[in-house]
């Protein structure tokens, strides 16, 4: 299962930015998830959950935002928005298409709190 190397890979970066921030805690972590990038939701949310337990996000609640696919066609110029994971034109059925959107996985925002000097 490699949603388990991504949400490392994620928890990773989120810790370097609470180092550079001088943050004690991570509360959110937010991305957004392209429906071809190859990631399962429910399976990240599970790798997320479970990795977390031993560092800075061990609190942190993971939000994510599905990124619809975003094809634009060769053929006719149609740029469409796709929920599902096809590559074929919706409105001339070709399949000379080019991905816009919908391939990624992005950090998109932290929420962090930094210790208060006593």
């Amino acid at each position: 299962m490699h949603e388990y190397s991504i949400v490392s890979a994620l928890i990773e970066q989120c810790e370097q930015h609470a180092r550079a921030n001088q943050a004690t805690k991570i509360t959110r972590v937010a991305i957004k998830l392209g429906v071809m990038s190859g990631v399962e939701p429910t399976l990240l949310q599970t790798a997320f959950e479970t990795f977390k337990l031993d560092g800075i996000c061990r609190e942190a609640e993971l939000s994510m935002t599905l990124q619809p696919l975003v094809i634009k066609c060769a053929d006719c110029q149609q740029e469409s928005v796709l929920d599902e994971r096809s590559i074929v034109c919706p409105a001339c059925n070709s399949y000379h298409t080019r991905v816009l959107e919908g391939e990624d996985m992005l950090l998109m925002q932290l929420e962090m709190e930094q210790a208060e000097d006593i």
